[in-house]
């Protein structure tokens, strides 16, 4: 058979033909997979038409080849115009978003697998830390207060508009504006909890199930196929003019409900150093690290405690940002009033966050800084391959 334009066109038409959304013989992955990409194959087959067309004219004087050899041919200029937008598409997929919680709260994700660190939506009327630290109770706020031999539940309403789905949380410490809302994720959602003996201890006394806890102390450096993280043993960050101190560890053999004060036993504090497609990604949950555990580490994003507590700790940002070789985008963390709710204004603490975005401008010139808004999504760019 001589490659003719009738051969082409009927070529075409069965081609067009397979790949039409009423074709019975396509199964569901092909359905799932296909369909979104079905115009981009219509438009490469019309191309490919009048590519083959053109190149018929040079056939017409050699010998007969099999129409084998043509579909060979054709099939290969179709998948590798679709294999090129599949490509595309995987990058774009791929793409790491960052959003702030709120407190020391984030998610990161590709849309694919969802990260949270120190999740807390409720934002109670709860005890403020001691000597103040990043929370205090707002004048004219009718909310109940709680005490810390109150039960709070989580505000569910406001975790499930905002948290539809997790593979894994990680809890630096267990105080309440940490893990308060953690067991009620990690039950809805099933995602793996990681934190301390402490925070293990809570999310057991809420019944979440022991394949869902990953218990560290700092030195882990684990693999979970999408992602991988390295467990950094870190420092609480120095309240009440350095009077905090705390070895206290929530008991194993608790049962819900818990007070505040039950599950406010530090236990230790951890950050984290999450790998994620071709990104580092370092997350403290407070103001404070210790330098031996970060010197080396060199991530192009870091989470930094950015509260007023850090004044008590010598050129916390200096020292911080020469350790961490000057990372390319730093964004504050654990720096806003989470006693107060989402719609209150936050424009005093936004005020005493300037101090902090001058340390880092000076210590390193080239970082890029982002004040984050709640909910409001940081891409970050593809790093270079």
């Amino acid at each position: 058979m001589f490659l003719t334009s009738p051969f082409i066109d009927q070529a075409i038409a069965q081609a067009c033909a397979f790949y039409s959304p009423e074709n019975p013989g396509w199964s569901r992955f092909s359905r799932r997979h296909i369909l979104p990409i079905l115009p981009s194959i219509r438009l490469t087959l019309s191309l490919g038409s009048n590519t083959l067309r053109a190149a018929s004219l040079l056939w017409r004087s050699m010998p007969m080849v099999k129409s084998g050899f043509v579909c060979f041919v054709f099939m290969v200029f179709v998948l590798g115009t679709l294999a090129a937008q599949d490509q595309r598409g995987a990058d774009k997929n791929h793409q790491v978003v960052l959003k702030y919680l709120g407190t020391a709260g984030w998610e990161i994700t590709d849309r694919t697998t969802s990260i949270l660190i120190d999740p807390y939506l409720s934002r109670i009327k709860g005890p403020a830390p001691p000597g103040g630290g990043s929370g205090h109770s707002l004048a004219g706020d009718t909310r109940r207060a709680y005490g810390w031999g109150d039960v709070a539940s989580p505000d569910v309403a406001a975790i499930d508009s905002h948290i539809q789905r997790a593979d894994c949380v990680l809890v630096t410490h267990t105080h309440y504006d940490h893990i308060l809302d953690v067991p009620h994720i990690a039950l809805k959602t099933g995602a793996v909890v990681i934190g301390t003996e402490s925070t293990e201890n809570v999310m057991r006394a809420y019944g979440v199930p022991e394949e869902q806890l990953t218990t560290v102390r700092g030195g882990e450096d684990y693999e979970f196929g999408s992602f991988s993280l390295k467990v950094i043993p870190s420092i609480h960050s120095p309240l009440d003019h350095k009077h905090y101190f705390s070895s206290a560890i929530a008991p194993a053999g608790m049962k819900a409900p818990l007070t505040l004060e039950q599950i406010h036993p530090e236990g230790g504090t951890l950050a984290y150093l999450i790998r994620f497609h071709g990104h580092q990604i370092l997350a403290f949950g407070g103001m404070n690290y210790i330098e031996r555990e970060i010197v080396g580490l060199e991530p192009d994003v870091a989470l930094i405690g950015a509260g007023a507590s850090r004044k008590e700790i010598y050129d916390y940002s200096g020292r911080l940002m020469r350790d961490l070789r000057y990372p390319a985008l730093v964004l504050p963390t654990h720096w806003d009033n989470f006693l107060a709710p989402y719609g209150a204004s936050q424009q005093p603490a936004l005020d005493a966050l300037q101090s902090f975005l001058q340390e880092i401008a000076a210590a390193s010139p080239k970082t890029k800084v982002i004040v984050p808004k709640y909910f409001e999504a940081i891409p970050l760019e593809t790093p270079a391959k």
